[in-house]
This record gives C-alpha cells, sequence and structure tokens, in this order.
C-alpha cells in the first residue's frame, strides 16, 4: 500500500548543534532533505547584508523559498527540513522583530509531519562560522525560541541524542520507520 500524500519532516534546535552535519549524512542515505534556507541566502551576494539591515526581508526570503519546497513536494515524497517555518519565527522574535500573519498563517496551514526533531544546543560541538554568527549564549537563545515556537504551532519536539552522526542518523531512521525510508 502507497502513501498518499507527501511527508514532511523537520530538524529544528540551536545553531550549530549539527543539524547540516545530519542533513549531508541523511542526504548520503538517499534521503530527500531540503537545505536551510537562510545558510543558503546568506552565501548569497547581499545575504548577509540583507539579515542585518533587513530582517524582515531576511525571513520572507527564507519563507518564500521553504514554501516554494513544501507545496511542490509530490505524493508519496518524504522530505526532511533543515528548519521549518516556526524558526522563521523564532528568528524575527530574537530579532525583536514584529511577527507578521504571514508568517503565522504558514506555521498554522503548512503543516510538517510528527515527529519534529530537534538538535539540542550542544557545547562540545559549537563553532561560528561565516554564516553562523551567534556566541554560544545566542545560540542557546535560538533553541529556546525555536523550541518555543514549535510548541506554541502545536508541534511535540523529539530530542536528537548528543552522539555520533551516525548515531543520529539511526536514530531518525528509527523514529520515521521503514515505510518513509529511501528506496534504494
Amino acid at each position: 500500500m502507497g502513501l498518499s500524500g507527501p511527508r514532511r519532516f523537520a530538524i529544528t534546535g540551536a545553531p550549530g548543534a549539527g543539524k547540516s552535519t545530519l542533513i549531508e549524512a541523511l542526504t548520503a542515505r538517499g534521503w530527500n532533505v531540503v537545505t536551510e534556507s537562510a545558510r543558503a541566502i546568506l552565501q548569497r551576494p547581499g545575504g548577509m547584508e540583507l539579515r542585518e539591515n533587513d530582517p524582515h526581508g531576511f525571513a520572507l526570503a527564507m519563507l518564500e523559498a521553504d514554501r516554494a519546497i513544501f507545496e511542490e513536494a509530490m505524493p508519496g515524497q518524504t522530505l526532511i527540513f533543515d528548519r521549518g517555518f516556526a524558526d522563521i519565527i523564532a528568528f524575527l522574535r530574537i530579532e525583536k522583530v514584529p511577527v507578521s500573519d504571514v508568517f503565522e498563517k504558514a506555521c498554522q496551514h503548512l503543516r510538517f509531519d510528527a515527529p519534529v526533531f530537534r538538535a539540542p544546543a550542544w557545547k562540545g560541538i559549537y563553532r561560528q562560522d561565516d554564516q553562523r554568527i551567534q556566541t554560544w549564549d545566542e545560540a542557546v537563545e535560538s533553541d529556546r525560541q525555536c523550541t518555543k515556537a514549535w510548541r506554541e504551532f502545536g508541534y511535540e519536539l523529539l530530542d536528537l541524542p548528543l552522539a555520533s552522526v551516525e548515531e543520529r542518523v539511526a536514530f531518525v531512521e528509527r523514529h520515521l520507520g521503514p515505510d518513509h525510508w529511501p528506496k534504494t
């Protein structure tokens, strides 16, 4: 019996908590993944300036990029997103920018499937880079705000173990179940 609609899962959590590494490992195992839109925007010419000078515009760019992929998912397809719409709301709150209805409506109507995986702040692996500009304390606050936003929209979060990427991949696959595994 085939899956009817698309399945969309998300990985949220602290910056520098291993989400991108997990996404890369899931990609290598054949999963359909959606990389973090914020990082892609930041790597474009003018991306850092957009984030710094127009956080609302930056948030809209993230929303548009993620919504397009979310809505284009094919029946029976399973996608794993590196972050989701609630993360955009958390970003706006951290930046002290009002959250407009467009973001709230996306969270209410474009629903991810359970579970939503959370990568908790993990000081042992946290590193800043050209796009990850938060201090450790800011990363912890970001995690707190992300967790709060997801829960406000009715999601239960499942914490990833503070473990090797291989153990995290196994954890995700166990919780998604074999019906969603990539066809090899």
